[in-house]
């Protein structure tokens, strides 16, 4: 294949240019064209045989995958359903607090409770899909009530900060632990 820098002239008719979605000729060239550099470009330079950051094999380059570092994601989790003692709620929740080093604080009552704490994960859909699953995995080995997850919130460490200091969203974790509503 034939390779054209930015601007210059790509098919051999003179570089004459075409409709978006018009077809070429058997064997002619797309011309390659320069965009500008996005938010994510790292000042690869070419340095004769590889870039930085690609990988050279052959007649090609392969740019190695960018390492997604994990974030920190403020979860909180609302469960309810029928009444249980609260001795044995506030029991499995401490239990709970204990076996996820985590969890921040829970608040319960003997029909539903709400857990908040901090989860570190790659992005959200990972950090909500361990929080469905926090619930369930538990319940046997904290001896949890057989409720179901109600409520979600699964917000990252800038946005609760920011809620925060704005003087709405959740509180801060005070007093962390578990509490009785």
């Amino acid at each position: 294949m034939r390779r054209v820098r930015p601007g210059a002239a790509a098919s051999r008719d003179g570089g004459t240019s075409r409709s978006v979605g018009a077809t070429r000729a058997v064997g002619e060239e797309r011309a390659l064209t320069s965009v500008a550099a996005g938010d994510t470009y790292d000042g690869d330079t070419y340095d004769g045989d590889t870039y930085d950051g690609d990988v050279y094999e052959g007649d090609s380059y392969e740019r190695e995958e960018p390492v997604e570092v994990p974030r920190l994601w403020h979860v909180t989790l609302s469960v309810s359903g029928g009444e249980a003692p609260l001795k044995e709620v506030r029991r499995g929740l401490e239990q709970l607090a204990h076996d996820h080093p985590f969890l921040l604080t829970s608040r319960y009552a003997n029909d539903h409770a709400e857990i908040r704490y901090w989860e570190e994960a790659r992005d959200l859909h990972d950090a909500a899909a361990v929080a469905l699953r926090l619930w369930g995995e538990h319940r046997q080995t904290a001896k949890l009530p057989p409720w179901e997850i109600v409520g979600l919130e699964v917000i990252d460490r800038e946005t609760y900060h920011h809620r925060v200091a704005e003087g709405y969203g959740p509180l801060p974790a005070t007093p962390v632990g578990v509490h009785p509503f």
